[in-house]
């Protein structure tokens, strides 16, 4: 396991590694498995483009918990995000090959608290889309 992330060494203004997620149409299959999300938009294209989208998109929440898995790596502790919260803004179009979608996650402290906790601003992208809005979290650092 990595090191954790100590409060001392951090400051506002610091840049998260930024972490590179592939999404394949396989990691939709799973994910619907195991939300239960099984809505026809996350692994029919005919259906989601009658219904105006590029094609099959990933699920919402699971792009969530890629920027949630970033801040975790990162940490090397899941137990040290207190709050997290995002704004879907577009969604993530899958293509149907072996290589899917490219999903970039990066992150700026911007605020420290004396209690050890950090405010974290995520980014995440597919492509030149960015595909969470106003993407916060709040971690405790040791």
């Amino acid at each position: 396991m990595t090191a954790r992330v100590r409060f001392a060494d951090v400051s506002v203004g610091d840049a998260l590694p930024e972490q590179v997620y592939h999404v394949r149409r396989v990691d939709l299959v799973r994910y619907a498995g195991a939300s239960g999300d099984f809505n026809v938009i996350h692994w029919n294209d005919r259906v989601a483009r009658d219904v105006g989208l590029p094609g099959v998109i990933a699920h919402g929440m699971l792009t969530m918990a890629k920027a949630a898995q970033a801040l975790t790596d990162w940490l090397a502790d899941p137990g040290a995000v207190l709050d997290l919260g995002v704004r879907f803004t577009r969604p993530v179009p899958v293509p149907d090959d072996d290589e899917g979608a490219e999903l970039v996650v990066s992150g700026t402290i911007t605020e420290k608290f004396e209690d050890r906790r950090v405010k974290v601003e995520l980014t995440a992208r597919a492509g030149e889309d960015k595909v969470l809005g106003q993407a916060r979290a709040v971690v405790r650092l040791v």
